[in-house]
């Protein structure tokens, strides 16, 4: 799980390597390096720690070659080291690669290649590839690299420069993202977009078993075999400042900010007055109706993002809708067929679980759609239907902006089978459609109780411990809420179905222990608010988010935040504001790294 960037151009390419590992570095920070071809020679250069500490030694001495790789790592084999850092390079020196992803069968090539007199220096799973491309080279770079990579097992993006071919970069990919950027005699790799803004907008995405070789006056594309293939590139819409800071303190809050235009460019053209349009899903009205079972697969916040969607799809449609870890789902043997649809959701498109959930599924008949954010992800070109959420992109390593793009993505999937299935009426939908419509303005108002949000969350930052509590809908946003505080502030927290406190947890409850709750939903309101006088009678000291114009929620809780009373069903993308404001300002409160929390990366594209 990690970035790579590669050029090849007219010009000193060591700052422009460095610019785009620093847009990477969210991908991976626990070492960085660079390969560059100078006087027919391969340059490396590698550092532990941060990219600073990289561009520290390259600002001493910096190499003039205008061919290049860098990497920066995000440990899955060998600790963070100088040893361990990419670029890797063979026996002899004149071959470097940069990798992401993970070789499943290192451990046999090593010990083979090791029987022939290679020697390795490092720990991890990547130097098995330039030892390889050394075994099998005869005189044709491409022709020893394709035969390299015939003989891995695993997933890799890779990036390859050597002495033998001193003009050329070669690319490949294998279950692991991989994008190239085109601007005139430029030529780029990446592992993300982000890495490719300011310097071109033209971009292909290579699919699985793609290579490429990149020159300044060409670039070719075929699959392993050597059998060309044809590439459309896409033209990227977003502004170049869109993966800057743009003043903020960090990209989380700059991101938070963002959430009403994400929200906005999720539903547009996708609203008549009383109908969702998805043209982008091609499943018949037929096959629609004939669904018996929806499962939506996903990790972490995107994970959270479908429990909404469960409560809501399950409202909408009338059938069970059973939402999974894509981590456990191909474990415990699902029961799917025809009748079944499966729903992957993912940022960025690339997470390792749930692409094989979505290929497990498609194996056994059923139909797939993808919920994503990257454009010419393996997870938009695998699925059945793909449904874009549109949010742009994302820098921060916690999903903002991201999570309630998805939220609006389930709602209006949600809406759009209801009505083939012929379980909303349009009296229904028009009602449904308005609230989705005012969800804009109504997270900008949301966002005017940040300075509120701020005061709480220093009084919250001073506990080891915190509980989000909250019933129905509301307790799949706290799930979200707790993720959030413990991804960036490292404080421990755990949410609840506010119920089942009596259950144990209550046990935990001692005196000036934060307890966030949700009281959104009028149909539980008098439940919940029996639940907040049942951990304040322990001593709790409870912070409320309730509905403008609720009547009682702040005249039981020690301190309560008011949002906008949107639709009830839709409360969720506004409730979750709060409470990733409330993360951030704790965890800035404490010092935390924000936007690159300790021992997590953006895109988790290995298992």
């Amino acid at each position: 799980m990690c970035g790579i960037v590669g050029f090849v151009g007219n010009r000193s390419c060591a700052g422009i390597l460095i610019d785009q590992l620093i847009k990477l570095e969210y991908r991976g920070y626990d070492s960085s390096g660079l390969a560059i071809i100078q006087d027919d020679a391969v340059g490396v250069t590698r550092s532990v720690g941060k990219i600073r500490e990289l561009k520290a030694i390259l600002d001493d001495h910096s190499p003039e070659g205008v061919l290049g790789i860098a990497h920066t790592r995000w440990a899955t084999h060998g600790p963070p080291s100088t040893r361990n850092a990419h670029p890797h390079v063979d026996c002899t020196g004149n071959i470097a690669v940069v990798h992401n992803g993970i070789i499943e069968n290192y451990m046999e090539l090593k010990q083979e290649l090791q029987s022939m007199g290679h020697i390795f220096k490092s720990d991890t799973d990547t130097e098995v590839i330039p030892h390889l491309i050394e075994q099998f080279y005869t005189g044709d770079l491409v022709a020893a690299i394709r035969q390299a990579l015939g003989k891995l097992s695993g997933s890799y993006a890779i990036g390859v420069v050597s002495k033998y071919a001193p003009d050329i970069l070669v690319a490949a990919r294998k279950d692991s993202p991989l994008v190239i950027g085109i601007d005139s005699d430029e030529k780029y790799i990446a592992s993300d977009i982000p890495a490719l803004l300011g310097y071109t907008k033209d971009i292909i995405a290579l699919e699985d078993g793609d290579l490429a070789i990149l020159s300044t006056d060409k670039l070719e594309i075929s699959k392993l075999d050597g059998q060309p293939v044809t590439r459309t590139p896409f033209q990227v819409t977003w502004d170049s400042t869109a993966a800057e800071k743009s003043g903020y303190d960090h990209f989380m809050l700059k991101e938070i900010h963002e959430e009403p235009n994400a929200v906005l460019d999720t539903l547009r053209g996708r609203l008549s007055d009383d109908s969702v349009e998805l043209e982008e899903i091609k499943l018949s009205a037929e096959q629609i109706k004939n669904i018996d079972r929806i499962f939506m697969v996903s990790c972490g916040t995107a994970y959270y993002a479908s429990c909404v969607g469960k409560y809501f799809a399950e409202h909408i449609l009338g059938i069970p809708v059973d939402v999974e870890q894509a981590s456990e789902f191909r474990y415990r043997g699902p029961v799917l067929n025809e009748r079944s649809l499966v729903i992957g959701v993912s940022q960025s498109g690339e997470t390792a679980d749930t692409l094989a959930a979505l290929r497990l599924a498609k194996s056994k008949g059923a139909a797939t759609i993808a919920i994503v954010n990257v454009v010419g992800s393996t997870m938009s070109r695998e699925a059945d239907n793909i449904l874009y959420t549109r949010a742009g992109p994302e820098i921060c390593v916690a999903s903002t902006k991201a999570y309630v793009s998805q939220l609006v993505a389930l709602y209006l999937l949600g809406l759009y089978l209801g009505q083939a299935r012929g379980t909303v009426s349009p009296a229904e939908m028009a009602v449904y459609v308005d609230g989705l419509r005012a969800l804009p303005d109504h997270i900008a108002k949301t966002l005017e109780t940040e300075q509120e949000v701020a005061q709480i969350a220093e009084e919250l930052a001073g506990n080891e411990h915190c509980f989000y509590l909250g019933r129905g809908i509301d307790f799949a946003v706290g799930l979200e809420g707790a993720l959030k505080l413990k991804e960036i502030s490292y404080v421990h927290a755990e949410a609840y179905a506010a119920g089942e406190m009596k259950h144990g947890p209550l046990a935990l409850i001692t005196k000036g222990m934060p307890v966030v709750c949700m009281v959104t939903q009028d149909h539980v309101r008098d439940k919940m608010l029996s639940n907040v006088k049942e951990v304040q009678a322990r001593g709790a000291k409870v912070f409320a988010i309730a509905k403008t114009g609720d009547p009682e929620t702040h005249r039981v809780a020690d301190y309560t935040v008011n949002i906008p009373a949107g639709h009830e069903m839709f409360m969720p993308v506004l409730a979750v504001v709060p409470l990733q404001l409330l993360a951030y300002y704790a965890a800035k409160h404490l010092g935390r790294d924000i936007d690159q929390p300790r021992n997590l990366a953006k895109s988790v594209t290995v298992e």
